[in-house]
């Protein structure tokens, strides 16, 4: 069971990927959530292997003593002609999450983006960047979602991601400054920071009192200096092995756990890999990761004492 002073849980990506669907795509839901009561995680995430159903899912998880935090949601707001249509389907995932007792929507726009667009082509290379008026109607369009999520007691936290419009720092910038503080929280994620060009710390200091939730993952530079030297895109880089578990990449994290301690960060943090897992063992590597952690904050409290 986890030490750490915040609530840390596990995302089933671990063992089964979702954008790159040969990962792990053998493995069952009864397996996850067996390797997740092993670890002695209470939290995790919807994964494409558990059970829609509401009472199946309730069943599996709390037989295991599990709570579902949280659900991604891919939005695509940033058209106005696709709006109102997000909207209704953003109400009923807030109404599922509500069901399950979750408190946060992870959520990211995908307009523009290669892998998740529905406009977009197969031929296409480059994430299309949002033009100014785009910018706005995605701020609003999300202040909008926020208002829904509210209705069922839960925030909305924007997931700024690889691949995507709000990926770079300065994109994570300007979606804080044009959305409403009360509506729309952020999702930060380490890994991702990185990947996009941020320093997670950075990041993380900056808009500290935005963020509702955490992903806390790692990243392989010699991978991924190799992946952009290619011109792979976000999905190539994650089957070369980009990401993985805190403690196995590059990323600092004892400023990162001292600085959500010093604040007294209270909110669920996510352990992510996101990685082959018939090459990194999800479990093991979960384990480590753990330990890593785990061994960074007491090590804090020596400091502090």
């Amino acid at each position: 069971m986890s030490k750490l002073p915040f609530q840390l849980g596990i995302h089933p990506i671990n063992w089964v990927g979702e954008d790159v669907k040969e990962h792990g795509d053998d493995t069952t839901c009864a397996q996850i959530l067996d390797d997740i009561q092993r670890l002695g995680l209470t939290g995790t995430e919807m994964g494409r292997k558990y059970p829609t159903d509401p009472a199946t899912l309730r069943e599996e998880l709390s037989k295991r003593n599990i709570n579902l935090i949280s659900q991604w949601k891919s939005v695509l707001i940033s058209d106005p002609a696709y709006r109102q249509a997000e909207l209704d389907d953003y109400r009923r995932h807030a109404e599922f999450l509500q069901s399950m007792g979750s408190k946060v929507i992870s959520t990211a726009e995908v307009g523009g983006s290669l892998h998740f667009d529905p406009r977009r082509t197969p031929n296409e290379k480059e994430v299309l960047r949002l033009s100014d008026a785009e910018w706005h109607v995605l701020a609003e369009g999300l202040n909008q979602a926020g208002a829904i999520a509210q209705e069922y007691g839960l925030k909305l936290t924007y997931h700024h991601h690889g691949g995507t419009v709000v990926e770079q720092p300065e994109e994570i910038d300007r979606l804080m400054e044009l959305t409403d503080p009360s509506l729309v929280y952020l999702l930060f994620d380490t890994g991702h920071a990185y990947y996009g060009g941020a320093d997670p710390l950075e990041v993380l200091r900056k808009h500290y009192d935005r963020i509702a939730y955490i992903h806390l993952k790692d990243i392989r530079p010699d991978v991924l200096e190799q992946a952009r030297a290619e011109q792979s895109d976000f999905v190539g880089c994650i089957r070369r092995g980009v990401f993985t578990v805190p403690g196995d990449g590059c990323i600092d994290f004892e400023p990162i756990l001292q600085e959500l301690i010093t604040r007294g960060y209270n909110g669920w943090a996510m352990l992510e890999g996101e990685q082959d897992p018939a090459i990194h063992n999800p479990y093991e590597y979960a384990k480590r990761s753990l330990s890593y952690m785990e061994s960074l904050y007491q090590a804090s409290l020596k400091t502090s004492n």
